[in-house]
């Protein structure tokens, strides 16, 4: 069983930072990525940023250039900084961790970011 807890996210003024966290507990083995998605009203889940076991970041280009995601192995945590936010960033952002051999992946329960005009 893996377990997935996000937290950082909340209310923000347009300008503005914030700093999502996420830990994950269980059997965590095999781990191929962490990663941060987010879902807006009406619109797919999108890819904001990942980092995978090697250590290579991906971005979203709506994003790229002012989020930058981070990671401490020891305690399996990711976190996505994020500033210059937009009211385009809101969204409900979901952690993500992509583990084992046949990559499962397990999901947070999602957080809510909302950016204000």
């Amino acid at each position: 069983q893996v377990h997935v807890v996000e937290s950082g996210g909340g209310l923000v003024q347009a300008g503005g930072s914030l700093r999502l966290s996420c830990a994950a507990s269980g059997s965590i083995f095999n781990i191929n990525a962490m990663g941060w998605y987010r879902q807006a009203p009406g619109k797919q889940r999108e890819l904001v940023a990942e980092i995978t076991s090697g250590g290579i970041r991906n971005y979203a280009d709506s994003v790229k250039g002012r989020s930058d995601i981070s990671r401490d192995t020891l305690k399996n945590t990711v976190y996505l900084q994020m500033s210059s936010l937009k009211p385009e960033d809101t969204a409900v952002y979901y952690c993500n961790f992509r583990l084992g051999v046949i990559p499962t992946n397990y999901w947070g329960q999602g957080i809510q970011v909302t950016v204000s005009s």
